[in-house]
């Protein structure tokens, strides 16, 4: 899909603050001096077998992209494929899709639905934030320190959840973090600023730090023994239950990332694609510790420093 996306020609507008021509989760677009639009849109096949669960993880997600630019979300429009004959489990997932955005303070506006087998759903969320306060992925510092909000190995669980071998408290504690609104962290690291964000999904952990790296022309350090698992991710991914994504981002990164004696597991679960993850923050050394201090009273599932950001070197990513 990148690849199509790169052959577009990249329009040029003065008011377009945030838009095609950087790796960032939302476009921007500025009304006013005080005033930017954030919109979005993302929706994927269901990743668990109950529609409401699915639902607010699906509108969490989308969500996500706001709170990771500094925005605060408005409206969202539901954006529905889904087989005619299933319309009854359709009205549990737009359920929770509403509810989750209730929730965040927003409101469903309306919205598309087309008729297909495969049933996909999820959000294009509108919000808002101040044109001079935009936080990109792209405008991490050397000396920053990176604080991840929410621990990773989603995709292995789904896949482990697919195949009927994930042990029912590994999945509730996984459906809770993929529910689970970035609201708070995004407010927090404004409260504080920061100077970089991104949330962490598909692309993995290392790969999204890999779009911040990149665009930001530095390197990114990560300390192995601080990253965060999700419980019995770890179990999981040893028994092999690996997602065909973790493949593909290991493949596209191998030249752009710097594995210095990292299991195997761990690696898999650092490229592990993820649903509705954390947001991954860039943070000025001074102010890091007192970001980590207010994450951790709020947060359900706390936050984890977990590396920091160097001058540029021969890799993008370091793990260490």
């Amino acid at each position: 899909m990148a690849q199509v996306l790169c052959q577009l020609e990249i329009t040029s507008n003065e008011n377009l603050l945030v838009g095609l021509n950087t790796n960032d989760d939302a476009a921007v677009y500025k009304l006013n001096e005080e005033i930017a639009i954030v919109h979005t849109i993302d929706y994927f096949t269901p990743v668990v077998d109950d529609p409401y669960d699915f639902g607010q993880i699906a509108a969490a997600n989308a969500l996500s992209d706001v709170y990771a630019m500094g925005g605060t979300p408005l409206f969202a429009l539901n954006v529905v494929c889904f087989p005619a004959s299933y319309l009854d489990v359709l009205k549990e997932v737009l359920r929770g899709g509403n509810d989750k955005v209730k929730e965040a303070g927003a409101f469903i506006a309306g919205g598309h639905t087309i008729e297909d087998e495969e049933p996909k759903y999820g959000l294009s969320v509108t919000g808002i934030v101040n044109p001079r306060k935009v936080v990109k992925n792209s405008t991490a510092k050397p000396g920053d320190v990176l604080i991840l909000t929410k621990p990773i190995g989603i995709g292995v669980i789904n896949t482990a959840i697919k195949g009927e071998m994930c042990p029912p408290h590994v999945h509730s504690l996984a459906v809770d973090v993929m529910k689970y609104l970035n609201k708070d962290a995004s407010q927090m690291m404004m409260e504080v600023g920061v100077n970089a964000c991104t949330d962490i999904t598909g692309f993995g952990l290392l790969g999204h730090a890999y779009e911040m790296a990149s665009s930001s022309g530095v390197t990114i350090e990560f300390n192995k023994n601080a990253i965060p698992l999700i419980e019995g991710a770890k179990d999981l991914a040893e028994m092999g239950l690996i997602p065909g994504g973790c493949y593909r981002n290991k493949n596209y990164l191998k030249r752009e990332v710097y594995l210095e004696n990292v299991e195997d597991v761990l690696a898999d679960l650092m490229f592990d694609p993820q649903t509705s993850g954390g947001l991954l923050i860039s943070v000025e050394e001074e102010k890091a510790d007192e970001l980590y201090q207010k994450l951790n009273k709020k947060l359900k599932f706390g936050a984890f420093i977990v590396g920091c950001v160097r001058k540029k070197q021969d890799y993008d990513i370091y793990v260490k």
